[in-house]
């Protein structure tokens, strides 16, 4: 059985957005795409019902594109524990109030003991500051929290040697 790898919406977006110009972006997207093609042989992809609500708005080409990319993808129950841990992570503060949905999706993979929460969202989720103060609050709340990274952190390394 593979770990469980949930995906934030942020990484199919990348993944099937036009290329950017911006360099940074465009790496981000580069690395989603090629994280992508192996991640299903290696992980048990999951998401929620709010991946798939937040993917589904917006312009409707992009929003069929990344619905496509999340199908066969299994989708995760946000059910009453996930909803109180949601509460939990906004009130001590792990997540700011004006980013509920992030501490929604983070709930639902937490109660539903994902083992990797795959994100590009640095703000509220993916950065050495909130990463701790979310592995607090789940802790605290009976739950080990899933590793947060990006989808870089979760490459495969190339063992192949370059000089044969």
């Amino acid at each position: 059985m593979n770990p469980t790898a949930y995906i934030e919406t942020s990484v199919v977006s990348y993944l099937t957005s036009w290329p950017s110009r911006d360099l940074v972006v465009a790496a981000y997207q580069q690395v989603t795409r090629e994280w992508w093609r192996n991640a299903r042989d290696r992980f048990d992809l999951v998401a929620s019902e709010l991946v798939i609500a937040e993917a589904s708005a917006g312009d409707e080409d992009s929003a069929r594109a990344r619905l496509a990319a999340l199908e066969g993808v299994t989708l995760l129950d946000a059910t009453e524990d996930a909803a109180n841990l949601t509460q939990k992570l906004l009130g001590l503060g792990a997540v700011p109030h004006t980013a509920a949905e992030d501490a929604a999706h983070i709930a639902i993979a937490v109660t539903n003991g994902v083992h990797y929460f795959v994100t590009w969202n640095f703000r509220h989720i993916a950065n050495a500051a909130m990463r701790s103060q979310i592995e607090r609050v789940c802790r605290q709340s009976g739950y080990e929290p899933p590793i947060i990274c990006t989808p870089n952190e979760l490459m495969e390394p190339n063992h192949e040697d370059p000089t044969a």
